[in-house]
């Protein structure tokens, strides 16, 4: 319960304070506070950071996870997201769900905001997850960084529910080179279905005759223009 939340209920910065005092809440940190016993709930706790943090949204490898598509099991799994700004999660969610959160722009600003951003079927209506074909270019972005390429492989090859004028309407605003190129070479690798809007796009973004780049494993990566 942000302060913000309990003020629209009538309880005025004093009162709050007085009744964290009396052990009426519990202060988990800066102006958020929880009943006494109660235990954090992820959905509920994302859906109320997305009213301090613009853009925020669970994407990438999460977002094809809660919807449905999965390679590895992790005992542990880090939440995905994805946010229109710099920012710090706030140590109440990230000691209690480990996450890792980015503001990496991949699309330009002529995109809705909204484009590729859902909630889940019978979810949250205020808890915004990346669609399969927004999540699919967000996690091929993650290759090398913190994402092996192998199981984004996978992963790409396990989407079979991509919507190709949704995913069209999001290649057509994609600005990053290297995620284009390697849409096209998965896509032509795994003979998918999407694979001529893929090759379309990356050769819309045009670049040099090859993108290299070597990943935090030491993979290289080595990715040629469509010809």
């Amino acid at each position: 319960m942000p302060t913000a939340w309990l003020q629209m209920r009538g309880f005025n910065a004093k009162q709050v304070a007085r009744l964290a005092q009396d052990g009426w809440l519990a202060r988990l940190g800066h102006g958020v506070y929880i009943l006494p016993g109660d235990q954090l709930n992820r959905d509920a706790s994302l859906a109320s950071l997305t009213q301090s943090m613009p853009g925020l949204h669970v994407a990438g490898k999460t977002a094809l996870a809660w919807r449905g598509v999965r390679h590895n099991l992790a005992i542990k799994e880090r939440l995905i997201l994805w946010g229109d700004k710099a920012a710090t999660l706030p140590t109440w969610f990230s000691s209690a769900f480990p996450a890792d959160y980015q503001a990496t722009h991949l699309f330009d600003p002529g995109l809705d905001a909204r484009a590729g951003v859902a909630p889940l079927p019978g979810g949250r209506p205020d808890m915004p997850v990346s669609t399969p074909e927004r999540a699919l270019l967000e996690l091929l972005s993650d290759v090398g960084k913190d994402q092996e390429l192998e199981e984004a492989r996978h992963l790409v090859e396990s989407v079979r529910t991509l919507r190709p004028a949704v995913l069209d309407e999001l290649l057509s605003h994609l600005k990053r080179i290297k995620v284009a190129r390697l849409a096209h070479a998965l896509a032509e690798e795994l003979a998918l279905s999407w694979v001529d809007l893929a090759r379309k796009h990356s050769e819309r973004l045009g670049g040099g005759s090859r993108w290299v780049s070597t990943t935090k494993s030491g993979e290289r990566l080595n990715l040629k223009r469509p010809t």
